[in-house]
């Protein structure tokens, strides 16, 4: 029999619980009462978690035992503050991918660029403020391969009162096609983040869709190996749908991710990819998507039944449910875009989506199960034809601030090379080398002590070098017949840009060891897409074509397959800022480089000292 509790008792549970909540998280009771910008705290403990798929246990590092990781949650305006701590046997750093970081690079996470990384039993405090951003992003560890399980989904509200620029979906779902992790935290914590989110997003739910790879063996020690015999790394044995490899894998059926949905109802799915070193197709069988939104900047809707996401990509979709549910349910699928010429994992991960009905109506008992058709895994062109249509909104609320005209323009060749194979060493590596990769033929060389802190106390001898070439030493056809020698300078170049310069940068992918795809991930900016093509860049012609109207805006840039991209930006942010190729595996081998923005002339121009908790090297 159930016993009840008195109610003075339960008023003061319900007492020493709103207390706690205030004492532990004073954003809380900041935001139940104000309507303007908060500041919100989190705490990451990074921890070793044992973790079962496809009937496989492994120990992995996770944040608060979580795979995929905590959501953090703020609205536009806010002040977040993570306190990380580490009680892993790695180093770790975390990243908040597509954060601007205005004033606040020291926040911004990739190890040996931006700080040293968290040493076991040493914590970090990340603090940052939210300027002038809306919508879906993600976090993620950036410290060789640890993001494979240590990631989650990094939402962003509009500030109150403020609405979307389409019609309020009845529900939001965040799915991340990205690695998996269990829940385990503390209830009052949760108790508390409850009341905050609920607080913040009422009658919204968020339901967040990443897909990621799920490794049997420790993606550290996959990168290890290949960067010692010089091979490429062994791929993942399962994609996952937010950390579920779901029915298309041996093993793995109870895992799989299920969406229910009402019917004549519009959501908004929040997706995520946090895949290691793949772009993915991802569609829903028999529905239509509204693309509304990507990398967090609203983007002038377009309908389809297929969409490409590279990994850091973020896109925002709505999906209009039937208005009368149909006696089937719809897998939705993603599988991977690949044009290189080495291995990769060549699967299809599944999650399904079923109509929620009536549990007396027996008719929906034996339901069909429909799939979607996705496009061959080298449509190029059919993600140049996706790509194309993102334009953003540029309105008088949401304009497009492309520059107009252009203070200084790079031409930068993004590719695959080799370095030779040490003496009295075997590799594996094309025709007995070490695979690399490279920005204009320089694969960058991590320090042993952070970019940004030798920039700041002026200490760079010996760290980096401020030389990186602003264009190819030596010009070749890009997309023809490449050169013999493949072989790839290395070393730690920056290049310096003074504060508020226009910048003009053209990405050329090259034939070198295949063309291939790459995303580019600018740290500390957002880019406008202004141009796209095949094959190589024509400085005369390519220019008139340029979109200075409504480009997309974006964090993460594919360079297409055998062709280029320009953007532009406002050098607006100093510090120093990492781009790179966030295939982690290009990552790897060097195809990497740091950008150096110096102060302006004003307070808010300026980047402030280091905080006292700063991790050492």
């Amino acid at each position: 029999m159930a016993t009840s509790i008195p109610l003075s008792q339960t008023i003061l549970v319900a007492f020493l619980i709103v207390t706690s909540c205030i004492w532990m998280f004073p954003q809380v009771a900041v935001a139940t009462s104000k309507h303007t910008s908060v500041t919100r705290h989190y705490k990451f403990n990074i921890r070793l978690k044992n973790v079962t798929r496809l009937c496989h246990t492994k120990s992995m590092v996770t944040v608060n035992g979580k795979f995929p990781g905590p959501r953090v949650v703020a609205r536009e305006g806010d002040r977040i503050i993570v306190k990380v701590v580490n009680h892993a046997p790695n180093n770790i750093s975390i990243h908040w991918h597509g954060i601007r970081q205005l004033q606040s690079g020291w926040a911004d996470g990739p190890a040996y660029i931006t700080q040293c990384p968290i040493q076991t039993g040493q914590s970090y405090v990340y603090n940052f403020t939210v300027v002038g951003q809306r919508g879906t992003l993600l976090w993620h560890a950036h410290f060789q391969w640890l993001r494979a399980t240590v990631y989650g989904p990094l939402i962003i509200l509009p500030r109150h009162n403020a609405s979307y620029p389409f019609a309020k979906p009845y529900k939001e779902v965040t799915i991340m096609l990205g690695n998996l992790s269990f829940i385990s935290s503390n209830l009052i914590e949760s108790f508390c983040h409850a009341i905050l989110l609920i607080n913040m997003i009422k009658k919204i739910w968020q339901i967040i869709i990443t897909t990621g790879e799920w490794f049997n063996a420790d993606p550290e020690a996959i990168i290890n190996q290949s960067l010692q015999t010089g091979n490429g790394p062994n791929v993942s044995e399962a994609y996952t749908f937010n950390g579920l490899p779901g029915p298309t894998y041996n093993c793995s059926a109870k895992d799989t991710y299920k969406l229910k949905v009402k019917p004549g109802k519009a959501y908004m799915l929040r997706l995520i990819n946090t895949a290691l070193n793949d772009e993915l197709f991802f569609s829903i069988a028999n529905h239509t998507l509204t693309v509304v939104e990507a990398d967090a900047t609203y983007v002038k809707p377009f309908e389809t039944n297929i969409l490409v996401i590279a990994p850091g990509q973020t896109t925002n979709v709505l999906l209009k449910t039937n208005p009368n549910p149909p006696n089937a349910s719809f897998f939705m699928l993603a599988r991977p875009y690949f044009t290189g010429m080495g291995t990769f994992d060549n699967s299809t991960v599944a999650a399904i989506l079923e109509y929620e009905t009536p549990s007396q109506d027996n008719s929906f008992r034996n339901r069909t199960l429909f799939k979607p058709s996705l496009p061959a895994i080298n449509a190029t062109n059919f993600v140049a034809n996706f790509s194309s249509k993102f334009r953003s909104l540029a309105n008088a609320q949401f304009p497009a601030n492309v520059p107009q005209t252009v203070d200084k323009r790079f031409f930068f060749t993004v590719s695959l090379g080799a370095n030779p194979c040490p003496k009295n060493q075997t590799c594996q590596g094309p025709n007995g080398t070490k695979f690399a990769a490279a920005v204009n033929n320089v694969s960058f060389a991590l320090p042993s002590t952070a970019l940004l802190q030798s920039y700041f106390f002026a200490k760079s001898k010996g760290v980096y070098t401020a030389d990186f070439p602003q264009f190819p030493l030596h010009p070749f056809n890009y997309t023809g017949t490449p050169p013999n020698n493949t072989f790839v300078s290395n070393g730690t170049k920056a290049l310096v840009i003074p504060f508020n310069t226009s910048v003009e940068l053209v990405l050329q992918d090259t034939s070198i060891l295949g063309a291939e795809s790459h995303p580019l991930h600018l740290h500390g900016y957002n880019v406008y897409v202004v141009g796209q093509g095949f094959g190589n860049f024509d400085p005369k012609n390519d220019p008139a074509k340029f979109n200075l109207i409504d480009p997309v805006e974006r964090n993460t840039v594919g360079v297409p397959s055998g062709g280029w991209v320009a953007i532009r930006f406002l050098a607006d942010n100093p510090g120093v800022w990492f781009m790179h190729c966030h295939f982690d595996v290009h990552l790897s081998w060097g195809l990497r480089m740091a950008w150096i923005v110096l102060d302006g002339e004003l307070p808010n121009q300026k980047l402030p000292p280091p905080p006292s908790d700063l991790p050492k090297c």
